[in-house]
């Protein structure tokens, strides 16, 4: 899939890192360090454009090194870059350590997925059809 990409910032293009990976890295386009305190978030930008197809989105992910090495996460993961957005993609980062977290200009800071997506058509009904787990809610399948 071809994909038509601004990059306005000084580091290469987001690229997979081997042939199975699903995402690619998304790097702090900043001029200096920002630091996250505790339960402090920021939206880093990225200085990449792009011209999605339509039935289709980017999906902002955290990298997983990060959350589990550092508390850093992407706070609404996954961020959704719709199809008609042109604007500059930006990652809400937030630190759920204890400790401050410095990002760092062009550190890798998340991971930006490409996937399909369909459009739903509602129907409006009186009932829905009936299933073995009904409207059982969290945790209403069992813990093993």
């Amino acid at each position: 899939m071809k994909i038509n990409i601004i990059n306005r910032s000084n580091h290469p293009l987001p690229h997979y890192e081997t042939i199975a990976s699903a995402g690619m890295d998304l790097r702090a386009n900043i001029s200096e360090p920002v630091t996250l305190q505790p339960l402090e978030r920021a939206i880093i930008k990225t200085g990449l454009f792009i011209e999605l197809p339509i039935g289709y989105e980017a999906q902002v992910r955290p990298r997983s090194g990060l959350a589990a090495k550092k508390g850093i996460t992407v706070l609404n993961a996954p961020g959704t870059v719709d199809a008609d957005y042109r604007g500059e993609i930006g990652v809400i980062l937030v630190n759920l350590s204890n400790e401050a977290f410095v990002v760092e200009p062009g550190e890798r800071i998340a991971q930006l997925v490409i996937a399909a997506h369909e459009r739903a058509n509602w129907v409006e009904v009186e009932e829905l059809s009936e299933t073995k787990r009904g409207v059982g809610g969290f945790g209403s399948t069992g813990v093993k």
